[in-house]
């Protein structure tokens, strides 16, 4: 499965914390390192609860993938897909579209070779390595100039990705890049990191910076400057949890000062006044 990295890559990222490989462990995959379990058991012990943030927003990105497929998009991309879980995008748009393309997009390379053996079953389904951050370099890959019709509704995800892009990264003008060539009837997903007012957000905070090195928070009006100039969409803003319809998200609403994350998706609707539509989901990390 790894025969295709690069052995100093490999023990690269084996001596850092992956953001790819916590979240997978704190969903309980088994792909990880004890470095990665180091920081994973520092938010499952010192900050009970808070394997809420990876577990709501997968559900989160889940949900988005199901109504980007009920919405009849075909053919989706998933930017910093992270390590392959028990249900993934895939699986959700080709329960509406047996024919469904998606092409899923990591940096990691560790994750990008888990993903190649786990989630390429098919000719319809490519996973490679890019920064998401480039769009560009993105959307001029071969595997997504194969795969990936401009000319048909396109879904776009972004499950937390955006965080961990810095301003002079210009994370706003990489989700314009991609909206700028979406035909009406497209959609786009965005999950945050929104900034907290607690002890306990200050101390998530400051792990995430020291693991991962990077990791933006942002306040509920940045966070919507992401999107640009778009018209809001029934339900509004409101917890992931409630809009997953997930007895398990349901505990998230115990503390809600803790940090959250928001999460939306818009739907490009007339190319000539350049409108984009958005469900807005809040979602509450909390004990």
């Amino acid at each position: 499965m790894l025969r295709d990295l690069n052995i100093n890559a490999i023990r690269a990222r084996q001596s850092r914390p992956s953001v790819a490989r916590v979240y997978s462990y704190v969903l309980g995959g088994r792909d990880n390192y004890g470095v990665d379990k180091d920081v994973g058991d520092f938010f499952m012990g010192d900050l009970p609860g808070s394997e809420l943030l990876a577990i709501t927003n997968r559900e989160a990105v889940i949900r988005a993938a199901r109504d980007m497929a009920r919405d009849g998009i075909r053919q989706i991309i998933d930017m910093g897909c992270g390590l392959p879980t028990d249900e993934n995008v895939h699986d959700v748009l080709r329960r509406q579209h047996p024919d469904g393309r998606v092409v899923y997009v990591d940096n990691d390379p560790f994750v990008v070779a888990h993903g190649r053996a786990l989630l390429a079953i098919d000719d319809n389904i490519a996973v490679l390595e890019a920064d998401v951050g480039d769009s560009a370099a993105v959307r001029e890959h071969p595997e997504v100039q194969r795969l990936i019709d401009f000319d048909e509704p396109l879904g776009i995800i972004f499950g937390i990705t955006l965080s961990f892009l810095n301003d002079d990264e210009n994370p706003a003008g990489v989700v314009r890049d991609w909206a700028d060539r979406m035909i009406p009837g497209s959609q786009v997903y965005i999950s945050h990191f929104q900034t907290g007012r607690t002890r306990e957000a200050a101390a998530t905070e400051r792990k995430i910076l020291e693991a991962f090195g990077r990791g933006t928070w942002r306040n509920e009006e940045q966070i919507l400057a992401l999107f640009g100039d778009l018209e809001l969409l029934e339900p509004g803003l409101r917890a992931c949890a409630v809009a997953s319809g997930s007895a398990r998200c349901g505990h998230t609403r115990r503390r809600p000062a803790r940090p959250q994350y928001l999460g939306g998706t818009r739907r490009r609707r007339d190319r000539a006044q350049i409108r984009l539509g958005r469900r807005i989901g809040k979602q509450i990390l909390s004990r």
